[in-house]
């Protein structure tokens, strides 16, 4: 089975009655990203529900994801747009094929539930981002502590594929 396109995807989510938007803006080397999904409204602007914020590099391993959030009521299926959205884009759009980001620790039961969240997207813990002078810039990248984690993009993509 192919994996699904951006477009595929955008019309999925307009199937649903949502808005899936990217923004994408570069500056020199660096690739900004903002996923959006939102419900439209009438007379009023549309509801935000999940968006994903993050930044690819012209690298393999070049796919940075930083803030993910969903929000609101009746969000089922918002983050798996979100997620499949990001991974096509970056296979469409960018030569990366690997992506990293920061199950943040702000508490315990919540980090556990991103790493658990994560895995099931398929990535794998790197290294624990912490207090040490070597994290210092990690920790300026992301903003926390946590623990650092990488994906394959394709298995991110083949795995969210199901949630759709």
């Amino acid at each position: 089975m192919t994996l699904p396109s951006l477009a595929e995807i955008e019309q999925l989510a307009a199937a649903r009655g949502l808005l899936l938007r990217l923004q994408v803006k570069q500056a020199l080397a660096v690739t900004t990203l903002r996923v959006v999904v939102a419900r439209p409204r009438q007379g009023q602007g549309p509801l935000l529900l999940g968006e994903l914020k993050g930044w690819a590099l012209p690298l393999l391993a070049g796919l940075q994801l930083d803030t993910m959030r969903v929000q609101g009521t009746d969000t089922q299926g918002v983050g798996a747009l979100i997620w499949a959205a990001t991974f096509a884009w970056a296979l469409e759009a960018t030569p990366c094929r690997s992506a990293r980001l920061l199950a943040i620790r702000d508490n315990d039961q919540q980090h556990r539930r991103l790493v658990r969240y994560f895995r099931q997207l398929g990535f794998e813990p790197v290294r624990e981002v912490g207090a040490a002078a070597m994290d210092l810039p990690l920790r300026l990248v992301w903003g926390g502590a946590g623990l650092l984690m990488r994906g394959d993009i394709t298995a991110g993509l083949e795995r969210i594929r199901r949630r759709l």
